[in-house]
């Protein structure tokens, strides 16, 4: 079977689309991180923002080898979400939502795809879907700090690291100003995970 005759050429068009809406999405949210100050929560976001370009980078790679000629237009019908609005804390939990979704998805498009004999597309589906799910439990994690207010308080001490100079310190609480370089609060690169 050839990959332009496919239902995985168009599963690969899906894909390429929802991780490219994922992306644009994570970059609100990014951009209402930085404005309400969390510089580092931020940082964090834009990780996954990278990650998700690169998902929709090798996708579109993919697509590109089913056709010598250039592809004019793909058809595809796929419902996207749009329930993000600017509140960062409900962003973060329908960010778990939306990747446990994708997760659901790449893994039935890896099955059609393996059936249709394209190994190496089926897997492709399987690993972002991997990767889907550490985005996830990082959206997951963040949205569980910031609603319980232990984004920057955790129970016992901990090293606190400024990201703009380097200071360190051991205490429950991040400081509101890095002793050093003044730096806000929200530059304190944050612990995913109270130990």
């Amino acid at each position: 079977m050839k990959l332009i005759e496919s239902e995985t050429y168009k599963n690969l068009a899906t894909a390429f689309a929802g991780e490219c809406q994922a992306r644009v999405r994570y970059e609100f949210m990014e951009y209402g991180a930085r404005n309400l100050g969390y510089k580092q929560l931020a940082e964090l976001i834009d990780k996954v923002v990278y990650n998700e370009f690169n998902h929709a980078r090798m996708f579109y790679t993919k697509l590109q080898t089913a056709s010598e000629k250039p592809i004019e237009n793909i058809d595809i019908c796929a419902g996207y979400p749009f329930k993000q609005k600017w509140d960062l804390e409900q962003n973060l939990k329908i960010a778990v939502e939306d990747e446990k979704e994708e997760i659901k998805i790449y893994s039935e498009f890896a099955v059609v795809a393996e059936k249709e004999g394209f190994k190496d597309i089926a897997n492709l589906f399987k690993m972002v879907a991997q990767v889907e799910n550490c985005h996830a439990m990082r959206f997951e994690e963040l949205y569980k700090q910031l609603s319980k207010n232990t984004i920057y308080k955790k129970s016992k001490a901990v090293k606190w690291k400024c990201a703009d100079c380097g200071y360190e310190s051991a205490q429950k609480e991040a400081w509101e100003q890095c002793p050093l370089c003044l730096a806000k609060k929200g530059s304190v690169m944050l612990i995913l995970e109270e130990e």
